[in-house]
C-alpha cells in the first residue's frame, strides 16, 4: 500500500450554485446550498485515501463545530488523524464557494491554517521521513512549505508541489522537489522572472501542467500531452486536487510518469462529474470501471 504523508490545509466549503456569477454590487438569488468538506490538502488526502493509499495527515483545525465535522470525514476515509493539532482560539478554514456558468469562483479564508508552522515540520520529521511520498499545496504559510521540502529531500522522499493557489517560492525549494503540478495559469506566474523562466527550461522534467479538459503536459526529453476524458461536468472545484492525488498513488506505487498521468485524468474527470470536491472523488473500483469502459 502506497504510504503517503500530506502537509496542508483543511477547509469546511461553503458551496453556493446559481444560473451566473453575481456582477459587482449586484443580488442574485440562487439555487442551493452546502457545506462540504474541503481545503486542498485535505482534497487531496481524500482523493489518495478513496484510491486506496495509506494517507497520513499533518495541520491545524480550530476549535469550531467545522473541526469535528472535518476530523470524523477523516477518520471515515482511514486518514491517519494523529498529527493534526487543533488550535484554541481560531477558526477552522473556510473556502466560500460559487457555482455557475460550468466553473467556479473561490475566496479562502485561512483560519487554523496559518498555524501549520515549521516547528511542526521538526516535531514530525520522523513521520515525514517514513513516507514514500509527500503532497504539499500553498494554502500553508510558505516558510513551512520550504521546512518540509528541505525535510522530505534530506531523507530522499519524493515531494510532489502544487503551487496553488499560486505565490512566490525560492529556487532552492523548488530544486529539491521532484515533481511540480501547475496548471497553465499558474505556471505563468510562478515564472515570474527571468531566473524562475531559465530554471523552467532547465528542469522542465519537474513539471506536470494540468490543460484542463486538454489534458495533462509532461517533457521527458520531448513534449508528452496525456489527453484528457470527456464528461459531463457538474462542478470543478477539487479538479486538480483529484488529479494530484491520483499522480501521487500511481507514482508512488510505480507506474510510469505517463501512466500515472492517464490514472490521474479519470479521476479528475470522475471528481468533475458529482457535486463537491471530495464527495465527487472516486474510488479505486470507479476508477478501473471508467478505464475499462
Amino acid at each position: 500500500m502506497s504510504k503517503i504523508t500530506v502537509i496542508g490545509s483543511i477547509n469546511m466549503d461553503l458551496v453556493t450554485t446559481a444560473e451566473k456569477f453575481p456582477g459587482k454590487g449586484e443580488t442574485i438569488l440562487g439555487q442551493s446550498f452546502s457545506t462540504i468538506p474541503g481545503g486542498k490538502g485535505a482534497n487531496q488526502a481524500v482523493a489518495a485515501s478513496k484510491l486506496g493509499a495509506d494517507v497520513t495527515f499533518i495541520g491545524c483545525v480550530g476549535d469550531d463545530p467545522f473541526a469535528k465535522t472535518l476530523m470524523d470525514h477523516f477518520n471515515r476515509h482511514g486518514i491517519n488523524t494523529n498529527f493534526i493539532k487543533k488550535i484554541e482560539g481560531e477558526p477552522t478554514g473556510v473556502a466560500s464557494i460559487t457555482i455557475a456558468e460550468d466553473d467556479n469562483n473561490i475566496i479562502v479564508v485561512s483560519g487554523a491554517n496559518q498555524a501549520v508552522s515549521p516547528e511542526m515540520v521538526e516535531q514530525h520529521e520522523d513521520v515525514i521521513a517514513a513516507s514514500e511520498t509527500i503532497i504539499l499545496q500553498f494554502e500553508i504559510p510558505m516558510e513551512t512549505i520550504e521546512k518540509v521540502i528541505e525535510v522530505a529531500s534530506k531523507h530522499g522522499v519524493t515531494i510532489i508541489l502544487n503551487p496553488a493557489p499560486v505565490r512566490p517560492i525560492s529556487l532552492e525549494a523548488l530544486e529539491r522537489v521532484d515533481y511540480i503540478t501547475p496548471n497553465e495559469h499558474e505556471l505563468a506566474i510562478l515564472l515570474d522572472d527571468q531566473e524562475k523562466k531559465a530554471f523552467y527550461e532547465s528542469h522542465r522534467e519537474k513539471f506536470i501542467v494540468t490543460q484542463g479538459a486538454e489534458g495533462v503536459a509532461y517533457y521527458d526529453g520531448e513534449e508528452h500531452l496525456v489527453p484528457g476524458y470527456s464528461v459531463e461536468v457538474v462542478d470543478t472545484t477539487g479538479a486538480g486536487d483529484s488529479f494530484n492525488g491520483a499522480l501521487a498513488v500511481a507514482l508512488t506505487k510505480g507506474e510510469s510518469l505517463e501512466e500515472s498521468c492517464r490514472f490521474g485524468n479519470a479521476v479528475g474527470a470522475l471528481a468533475v462529474s458529482k457535486l463537491g470536491a471530495q464527495t465527487g472523488m472516486p474510488t479505486l473500483e470507479e476508477v478501473k470501471q471508467f478505464l475499462n469502459k
